[in-house]
């Protein structure tokens, strides 16, 4: 008898999805209905699917998504977590603003988490971040030194981890949940370990949410492929702004030069850190001469 559930995406790869519906994990298609309207399920959509016995498996509906990343490709993301190592690669701090950016301007939280604090003092970058309201933790996998830090930044949905190589974004995954290196083996077991070599993205679940794993993704093919974010909404992007956005002397206010900005008032009074304006400054002249058809 033909079942239908409702469940979660957690890979997809080779046109088949496997989709996680109380605690089993079933292969499915999906309906050439999405082909045509140009849908591509992703990990992270929330599904209906109909379970049958002798015939294949369908998603028969994708649910409405909340937000998706294209690179790496998830759906309904609620937290961003921003890896980057205090030393060996040093940090890019407009690389980070530019990702908490996106992810504010998606709906998604962004948190930031300094490795390899064993290496160097992270407590400067961590006042960064700390004065513009967005979560930050220091971590040092060999001493598990504020590993239970980040593990309070996995809430009850889906989880992004992203950082280039060499920032130990798997040392860190594995720190945080010892069962994660076993979960990846039981799903990989059940979606054919070795059968593909691809970078596709898995949702596992830890605690009551999801970690996607992003194999060779890093935080440089969100910054690069992401919609780009119009000048009108970037300062909305940067929490700090929050309090002093529509009380500047002009309405047109650029928050980059104009005298009466409330925002470089702050700057000025240390209220707003120096290098997150420099960094909105650097993210508005990029897309400030934008053309709508050019978006």
């Amino acid at each position: 008898m033909d079942k239908i559930l409702d469940g979660i995406i957690i890979k997809g790869i080779g046109g088949f999805y496997y989709v996680e519906a109380f605690g089993e994990i079933y292969e499915c298609k999906a309906r050439g209905a999405f082909r045509k309207k140009k849908i591509t399920p992703l990990a992270g959509d929330r599904v209906t699917i109909t379970v049958r016995e002798n015939k294949e498996n369908t998603i028969d509906e994708i649910k409405e998504r909340k937000n998706f990343l294209l690179r790496p490709p998830v759906a309904n993301i609620d937290t961003l977590i921003i890896i980057s190592s205090v030393k060996e690669p040093v940090p890019s701090l407009l690389v980070i603003d530019k990702l908490t950016a996106i992810a504010v301007d998606k709906g998604i939280k962004p948190c930031v988490v300094f490795s390899k604090s064993d290496l160097g003092d992270t407590s400067e970058y961590e006042a960064i971040y700390k004065t513009a309201g967005i979560p930050v933790a220091s971590v040092c996998c060999k001493t598990g030194e504020g590993i239970d830090e980040v593990k309070k930044m996995i809430g009850d949905g889906i989880t992004v981890f992203t950082g280039n190589t060499g920032v130990g974004k798997s040392s860190l995954l594995n720190s945080i949940d010892e069962r994660f290196s076993l979960a990846t083996g039981e799903v990989s077991d059940k979606l054919g370990r070795g059968r593909h070599t691809t970078r596709e993205v898995t949702l596992y679940k830890i605690g009551n949410g999801y970690v996607a794993d992003t194999p060779g993704f890093s935080s440089l093919d969100i910054e690069q492929t992401s919609e780009v974010i119009v000048k009108e909404n970037l300062p909305f992007c940067f929490p700090e702004f929050s309090e002093y956005l529509g009380k500047c002397k002009f309405t047109s206010c650029s928050h980059t030069v104009e005298k009466g900005c409330l925002i470089l008032e702050a700057l000025d009074n240390g209220e707003i850190d120096k290098s997150r304006h420099a960094n909105y400054v650097s993210m508005y002249n990029d897309v400030k001469d934008l053309k709508d058809w050019q978006l």
